[in-house]
């Protein structure tokens, strides 16, 4: 036996014992009343500690990971309910002098790394989302991945191999040959649904570009294709190809012929259209042209037809906006102006003066110090809000409710800025300006600033500067409504999503489920008169003239009831296959997901516009639980099909209607469910 043999030995041994004695420690934790469980935490995370200091130990604590959670390390904490997690804030943690805060950081990706491999069936996040999950942490802890140390790391000291193991452990059984190629497939997917907030997309991209800039990283063949994302970013024009920073590609602009400054601008449109994102190097270009030709504004925006009336008709308008909003760091809102244009809404009459209005608009210290603690105080915090306003009135479907249990404001947003722009700018100004919103109920005012409270306690910082601003006022007002509900019978959705959304939302409300028991109430009738309503083949093929709210039932990739969501139905159509899809929004930051049962949301490939989700008509109408209808437009029960109707309630037996199927309904004929 040599010595390396005997030093491998002595290391298996030691962590043989620190194992045992980390179960010994788990199993005082679990026989602990809940009051005394915060006194044996520190040894458990200790021995934790000391075992994932060994690249080998991770594996050990990932096998008692689910044996850790229900013990309750992570009771009481941010971590405690993992579908909840952001996956931008593990840098912070992982990155951390705090040696608690590291470890149970790392305890949460070796428990979803357990789940991604099926070792730990959780209640609350699939293996798909977990799996997805760790994708993005790998991508923007890419560092760690390869080794590259910072200062942060420097700080941490040995606590830092900590880290470095458990990403490694993940990408190790995730795959090293499919990180990048995952992320940046991940990348791709969520841009093609053009959301608003790219913050998290940019940092991935951001991350990309650092690990192939250094000589000592191979990405090999998993790097490929990584290029056409970094120079959207960094260089998507010839002119700033090599990434040169600011002051120098400002040099080079006041050095350019008309020709080359041409061809940046047609770069720089190509670009962003492509990939739905704005380089600051475009900010810059954007700002230069306006001083000196602002000919190319057009050309550099990328519009048709269309869009250059629009510039043409309201160029002061936006020349304003661009010189008070558009900066390198809001460039993100040249894209936003860009579809506005596109959109063609300028020509609404109130549009053009509710716009002058924002780009000079007064904010009140709250909404200023919200947009401050987002984004920092450079540009000032009116442009960020200028930003927000180009991008949600020119991407209404890139909403996204963030990490808080507001889609319905975010809803509300998205069909404002869809149907009602003007509304949506005078909101703004009211949240923004005056820290104060007034809406009615019944013609009687509801203001934000005299509600007891909303569906979230707090709303996070992970917002669009619009729904930053605007949405703590929404949340508060809807939940006022529905306070006003208290006493009546029935869902008091079929009252609030009338008044809180507006005038175009139908005022007919049907639901299958019965408020009283939770159980399911008249399915059929319910799938009848949605067909009636909605289907093209049953309503006489008129498409739907207002986005409508709707509500869904969530369920996991398993088929198992998650939650109630809200959502909007914008259209139903044939897909370029010929079949029936119902077209909608989901302001859940991502709506490309499995429901379970084969039901698959598409974002994309199947006729779906930037923004929308859909589903083949059946299967959407088996989540669906809550649709709203104009009560004057008479519709029989639509003429549905045996077999097709059979379907749709089967596919609700199967999944979030299992356990609600009444008692006098099972006994006289229980579902077909083989």
């Amino acid at each position: 036996m040599n010595d390396h043999q005997s030093g491998n030995e002595v290391s298996a041994v030691s962590l043989d014992k620190l194992a045992q004695r980390l179960d010994d420690s788990v199993l005082a934790l679990e026989e602990s009343r809940s009051f005394a469980k915060i006194g044996k935490l520190p040894r458990v995370f200790d021995l934790v500690r000391r075992i994932l200091m060994r690249p080998e130990g991770c594996a050990v604590i990932e096998a008692r990971t689910e044996r850790l959670e229900k013990a309750g390390v992570f009771e009481g904490t941010d971590w405690a309910e993992p579908a909840m997690l952001l996956p931008s804030l593990t840098t912070a943690a992982l990155q951390s002098p705090n040696a608690d805060t590291v470890v149970i950081e790392a305890l949460s990706e070796l428990r979803l790394l357990a789940v991604v491999r099926e070792a730990y069936l959780h209640p609350s996040v699939s293996a798909e989302q977990a799996h997805n999950y760790l994708t993005q942490v790998l991508a923007i802890n890419l560092g760690l991945l390869f080794g590259m140390t910072g200062e942060a790391e420097r700080e941490q000291g040995r606590l830092a191999l900590v880290s470095q193991h458990v990403v490694q452990h993940v990408a190790q059984h995730i795959g090293y040959e499919h990180v990048i190629d995952s992320l940046i497939e991940e990348i791709w997917r969520i841009l093609q649904q053009r959301p608003i907030q790219v913050a998290d997309v940019r940092k991935m991209i951001t991350q990309i570009a650092i690990c192939s800039a250094e000589p000592e990283t191979d990405l090999g063949s998993a790097g490929r294709g990584a290029d056409r994302l970094i120079s959207s970013l960094y260089g998507p024009t010839r002119g700033c190809s090599e990434d040169p920073g600011a002051v120098v590609y400002q040099q080079r602009l006041e050095a350019m012929d008309s020709q080359t400054l041409q061809n940046e601008a047609t770069g720089f449109a190509r670009s962003m259209h492509d990939t739905g994102l704005v380089s600051p190097y475009h900010a810059c270009f954007v700002r230069f042209i306006l001083e000196n030709q602002d000919n190319l504004l057009s050309e550099a925006l990328g519009l048709s037809s269309t869009g250059r009336d629009c510039l043409l008709c309201y160029r002061e308008l936006v020349h304003a906006l661009i010189t008070e909003g558009v900066f390198p760091e809001t460039a993100q809102g040249i894209y936003g102006l860009a579809l506005l244009l596109e959109r063609g809404i300028l020509y609404q009459p109130p549009l053009a003066p509710a716009l002058w209005r924002q780009a000079r608009l007064n904010l009140c210290p709250e909404a200023r110090e919200r947009l401050q603690i987002a984004y920092g105080y450079q540009p000032q915090a009116g442009a960020w809000l200028i930003q927000g306003v180009l991008n949600m009135l020119g991407q209404p479907l890139g909403v996204g409710q963030g990490n808080n249990p507001t889609c319905q404001s975010a809803r509300a947003l998205s069909m404002w800025a869809y149907n009602d722009p003007d509304y949506l700018l005078q909101m703004v100004a009211w949240a923004a300006r005056d820290n104060e919103i007034v809406m009615h109920f019944e013609g009687q005012p509801v203001s934000s600033a005299h509600s007891l409270g909303g569906v979230a306690s707090e709303v996070t910082f992970d917002l669009d500067p619009v729904s930053l601003v605007v949405v703590p006022h929404l949340d508060r007002i809807y939940g006022e409504m529905g306070r006003m509900c208290i006493g009546r019978e029935g869902d008091p959705h079929k009252w609030v999503n009338p008044e809180f959304h507006g005038w175009s939302a139908g005022r007919g409300f049907a639901i299958n489920v019965d408020v009283a028991t939770g159980n399911l109430d008249n399915l059929e009738g319910f799938i009848r008169h949605f067909y009636a309503s909605y289907h093209p083949h049953y309503n006489g093929s008129q498409p739907l003239i207002h986005p409508q709210p709707a509500g869904v039932a969530v369920t996991d990739r398993a088929a198992r009831f998650i939650g109630w969501h809200a959502i909007t139905i914008l259209r139903a159509a044939l897909d370029p296959e010929g079949e029936m899809r119902v077209y909608f929004y989901n302001p859940n930051n991502d709506s490309g997901q499995s429901w379970g049962d084969d039901v698959h949301v598409n974002t994309q490939g199947c006729g779906e516009r930037f923004g929308e989700a859909s589903l083949p008509f059946e299967q959407f109408t088996s989540r669906l639980y809550i649709f709203h209808f104009d009560p004057l437009e008479h519709g029989e029960p639509a003429d549905v099909g045996e077999a097709e109707l059979q379907r749709v309630m089967e596919r609700v037996y199967r999944s979030w209607g299992q356990d609600r199927v009444p008692a006098i309904e099972l006994q006289a004929e229980p579902p077909h469910t083989e």
